[in-house]
């Protein structure tokens, strides 16, 4: 399990309100898609990512899931400035970085790094890991060059690397060797903020679990905050403190994960744990496999209304013409649906369905 989130006072003055370490509001990233040979004009656009909210709390790990083309990545990337938002505010301890110039944003790699998924697409072939992991350090201007050789190696030694291999190349190691390569660079400089972009799913299963307990393990060591990108639930389930679950662009629920793997709300939600394989002849038996019919939507033309009316077995009338906002139904627990199932019935009235013409 992830660190415990630290807690501070609030505006309040109560204690018991963890301090919000990223702010996302109404984050939008829209492709534009183009024709014409000479006069090039936008005829549409792929709507990667389409009006999301959440907070990431101080020394928590927000997991991300949802299935293949539902914007996770382009989230990730968007929260690294690695892309440029189309709308929407980005604020990382209260300052807005969704639209900083490239000189403005220099500062802030410091503060929020990414670890991607392919560990070795993403180190330079051409480069020793010595030269990798100390980049940060040479660009940043943080240590003097002779301190930076010691610095490398005793990172190295702290993903569980041997110093000594300071002057090898990335093809001279295994996968998840070359992922804690990638973790090394990531925490170098001691940023606030690490996302993690499917950091286990090209590594062998025996692997996974290494890699996972080492990021934990960091984290706990330096107080870090994760936001943690997967499909796989397993995974997500033993690194997250909370879980928020996009569908076509959308967050449609986020919640604690204890709750939406034990009470999910959300029909879609549900439909995903459903499919989580389980090691037990007797409990795959009993245990219900939710079906969705049809494909997953165009994101380029997403359905009006609830964007998971198309595939949804509970799906009336209003669920085709009017979009569900994302609201509180449960201490913690967010979900955008008219009719969610394992809500308190008191909360149901007090977000009652309204009727369409």
């Amino acid at each position: 399990m992830s660190a415990t989130v630290s807690e501070v006072p609030s505006e309040s003055g109560t204690p018991d309100a963890p301090e919000i370490l990223l702010d996302v509001k109404g984050l939008k990233r829209h492709f534009p898609v183009n024709r014409g040979a000479v006069f090039r004009r936008q005829v549409a656009a792929v709507k990667a990512v389409d009006g999301i909210d959440f907070q990431v709390r101080k020394g928590e790990t927000l997991g991300l899931v949802g299935e293949s083309g539902c914007g996770k990545t382009t989230t990730g990337r968007l929260l690294t400035r690695l892309d440029e938002p189309t709308e929407g505010s980005i604020t990382l301890e209260g300052r807005d970085i969704a639209h900083l110039s490239t000189g403005a944003l220099r500062p802030l790699r410091r503060d929020v790094q990414m670890v991607f998924q392919d560990p070795y697409s993403s180190l330079n072939p051409r480069h020793t890991v010595g030269s990798i992991v100390g980049a940060p350090f040479r660009l940043h201007k943080t240590l003097p060059s002779a301190q930076v050789k010691p610095a490398v190696q005793e990172l190295l030694k702290l993903v569980g690397l041997n110093p000594e291999h300071y002057n090898r190349y990335p093809h001279e190691f295994s996968g998840g060797q070359r992922q804690r390569i990638g973790v090394a660079r990531a925490i170098a400089l001691r940023p606030k903020l690490i996302i993690a972009d499917e950091p286990v799913s090209a590594l062998d299963v025996s692997i996974q679990a290494q890699v996972i307990n080492l990021l934990e393990d960091l984290q706990n060591e330096f107080q870090l905050t994760y936001v943690v990108i997967a499909h796989d639930l397993s995974v997500v389930r033993h690194i997250s403190d909370r879980v928020a679950v996009m569908y076509l662009g959308k967050i449609v629920e986020i919640a604690d994960r204890d709750d939406l793997y034990e009470q999910p709300m959300h029909p879609y939600t549900h439909a995903l744990l459903s499919a989580v394989p389980v090691p037990d002849p007797d409990v795959r038996t009993d245990r219900e496999r939710i079906r969705l019919r049809g494909e997953t939507p165009s994101p380029m033309n997403p359905p009006p209304g609830c964007r998971f009316h198309t595939r949804c077995w509970k799906a009336q009338d209003i669920c085709k013409v009017e979009e569900p906002p994302l609201v509180a139904l449960a201490k913690n627990h967010e979900v955008a649906c008219h009719f969610p199932e394992n809500a308190p019935t008191d909360r149901l009235k007090a977000h009652p369905i309204r009727p369409t013409d």
